[in-house]
């Protein structure tokens, strides 16, 4: 899939990865509008790696360019 495709997905919730990628990442999610300290907070996808927490995450050209992407559970 590509990454135009994926992001429906991810906006509602689901969880994504390149099967491309072969690093420790397990995968992406996109964390939606919300508050710190009574301010708004826009949307920001987070990425899940094997041996971290979550990290903040933006995709390279290459990731959106990429065919290669799936939902994952």
């Amino acid at each position: 899939m590509t990454f135009e495709a994926i992001l429906p997905a991810l906006k509602a919730g689901k969880r994504a990865v390149r099967t491309g990628w072969e690093g420790t990442e397990l995968f992406v999610v996109l964390q939606p509008t919300s508050t710190f300290q009574g301010d708004v907070l826009n949307p920001y996808f987070l990425i899940k790696t094997a041996d971290e927490a979550y990290s903040l995450w933006s995709p390279t050209d290459c990731d959106i360019l990429a065919e290669d992407w799936q939902l994952v559970a």
